[in-house]
C-alpha cells in the first residue's frame, strides 16, 4: 500500500497547467476556480497563484516546474475533530490514549502527549489529501483535555505543531454517563454531567480572582493545570470543543455557554438538522460527522446525510470529520460527496474540509485556502476531488512533496520521516 522513499529537499518549485480551486482569497472571500494556472511555492510558503499560460513563463531561474497536466489543485484537507495518533490504528489498547477515564474532569491533559507519528492513520490522512488535523482527546470525559492541532507529516509531534492552543474537548450525552455510570460515580445521568460543567467552571472563575489577588498583593499562588486551562476558555482563549449528538445536548451545550459566557464549537451535530435556525440564530459553528457510521446507539438513530445541507441553509457554518478513527480519515472526502449528494452546494462541500475549519480555529491566515502567504499545504487531484473516481497523486506539506500515488504499481510513495534523510537537512 505504502512505499517509503528518502525525504526530498525543500526547493522553490511552480505547479503550471493546473485547474486551481484556491477556495478563498487573502481576506477569506470565496473565490471562483481558475481553468489553467500557475501556483508558485518559495521556502515552504505560496508566494503567486495566477491565471493563464503566460504565468508559466515568467518563472524565476531554476525554479522546478511541475505540470499538472490540467489536473485539479486545492489546498489540503483539515481534518477538524480526529484522534491520529492517540487513537492508532491497529494497535488495540496499546495504542488507545484517546481517553484519561479516571476524573471527569480532565483538563489537566493534553492531547499531544499522547500522539504518536508513526500511527499509519498518518499515512492514511495524506492518501486523503488531509494536511493537517485537530487531534483531540475522545467523549468519555466531561471534559476530555487540550487539543492539539498538528501537520499530518513528520517525525516527532513537536515538529509537527502548529499550536495547541485552540480548544478543550468536551462531552455531553450518553458517553460520560455511561462511563461513570458504570463506575457508580458522578454523572450518571446528563443532568450530573452538566453539574460537572457548572462545578468546573465555578472553580475556574474563583481561581481567575484568587490569581488576580495573588498577583495584585505580590503574594504566592498554586497553579492547578486543570483550572488554567479552564480560566483560559472563560477568557475566550481557547474555544470548548463540545461533542454532542442529540438536539436536547445541543441545546444544554449552547445553554452553559451562554451561562459562563465561552465560546462554543458544536461537534458531531447529528440532530443539528432539527434545531439548525437555532444554532444559526446562537452564531454557533458546527463540526458535522461522521456522516458513514452506523446507528450504534440511542444518539445515533436520527443520524442522515441531509444534515450538512440543512445546517448549511440555515446560515450555520460547517466544518467536516470522518472522527479518525470511527471512519478511515482518508474518507473525508467522501463524507463531503455524500453530503452534496443530500444536498449540500459543492461549494460549500469543499468550503467545509479547508477554509471554514481554519477559520473556525482562526487559523484561515495560515491555512486553508491558496491565497499568497499561506503555507504550501496543498494537493494535486486526478479530477474534481468530490468525484469517487478521483484520487490524490501528489501531497505536499509545508512545500515538501511527502505523498505521490503510483497508479502503474496501485501503490503510494511517503516520505519517510524516519528514514535515512533528515528533516532538518537541506
Amino acid at each position: 500500500m505504502y512505499r517509503s522513499v528518502p525525504v526530498p529537499e525543500i526547493t522553490d518549485f511552480a505547479i503550471t497547467n493546473a485547474r486551481i480551486v484556491p477556495i478563498a482569497d487573502a481576506d477569506g472571500r470565496r473565490v471562483e476556480p481558475i481553468e489553467s494556472g500557475t501556483i508558485l511555492v518559495s521556502d515552504g510558503t505560496i508566494t503567486s497563484v495566477e491565471s493563464g499560460a503566460g504565468a508559466a513563463q515568467d518563472l524565476p531561474a531554476g525554479t522546478k516546474v511541475i505540470d499538472a497536466g490540467g489536473r485539479w489543485v486545492l489546498p489540503g484537507f483539515i481534518e477538524a475533530h480526529g484522534h491520529l495518533g492517540v487513537h492508532e490504528d491497529g494497535e488495540g489498547w496499546s495504542g488507545d490514549d484517546t481517553n484519561e477515564m479516571t476524573n471527569p474532569n480532565g483538563a489537566g491533559v493534553r492531547a499531544l502527549d499522547g500522539i504518536d507519528p508513526s500511527d499509519l492513520g498518518f499515512k492514511d490522512a495524506l492518501r486523503g489529501g488531509v494536511t493537517s488535523a485537530l487531534i483531540k482527546p475522545g467523549s468519555g470525559n466531561p471534559i476530555g483535555g487540550r487539543t492539539a492541532f498538528v501537520k499530518t507529516w513528520g517525525r516527532i509531534v513537536d515538529e509537527m505543531l502548529v499550536t495547541q492552543d485552540l480548544s478543550v474537548k468536551s462531552a455531553l450525552g450518553e458517553n460520560p454517563k455511561r462511563v461513570y455510570g458504570e463506575k457508580d460515580v458522578t454523572p450518571s445521568t446528563r443532568m450530573g454531567t452538566a453539574k460537572i460543567f457548572r462545578d468546573a467552571f465555578v472553580d475556574a472563575q474563583n481561581y481567575l480572582a484568587k490569581r488576580a489577588h495573588a498577583e495584585a498583593e505580590g503574594t504566592p499562588f498554586e497553579r492547578d493545570l486543570a483550572k488554567e486551562t479552564l480560566a483560559d476558555v472563560l477568557e475566550r482563549k481557547l474555544v470548548f470543543d463540545q461533542h454532542c449528538h442529540r438536539a436536547d445536548d445541543i441545546a444544554t451545550a449552547i445553554r452553559l455557554s451562554e451561562e459562563f459566557g465561552y465560546r462554543l464549537v458544536i461537534n458531531h451535530g447529528t440532530e443539528g438538522h432539527k434545531i439548525a435556525d437555532y444554532i444559526a440564530d446562537k452564531g454557533i459553528d458546527v463540526i458535522l460527522g461522521p456522516l458513514m457510521t452506523s446507528r450504534s446507539k440511542v444518539e445515533l438513530r436520527d443520524r442522515t446525510l441531509a444534515t450538512a445541507g440543512a445546517l448549511a441553509k440555515a446560515g450555520v457554518r460547517i466544518a467536516l470529520t470522518t472522527d479518525h478513527p470511527v471512519i478511515p480519515i482518508n474518507f473525508l472526502i467522501h463524507e463531503a460527496s455524500l453530503a452534496v449528494k443530500e444536498g449540500l452546494d459543492p461549494v460549500i462541500a469543499l468550503e467545509a474540509l479547508t477554509i471554514n475549519p481554519a477559520a473556525i480555529f482562526g487559523l484561515d491566515d495560515r491555512l486553508g485556502s491558496l491565497a499568497p502567504g499561506r503555507d504550501a499545504d496543498l494537493v494535486i487531484w486526478s479530477g474534481d476531488p468530490l468525484d469517487l473516481n478521483s484520487r490524490a497523486d501528489q501531497v505536499f506539506v509545508s512545500g515538501r512533496k511527502v505523498f505521490e500515488f503510483d497508479a502503474a504499481a496501485g501503490s503510494a510513495d511517503v516520505a519517510d520521516p524516519f528514514g535515512p534523510t533528515l528533516i532538518s537537512e537541506p
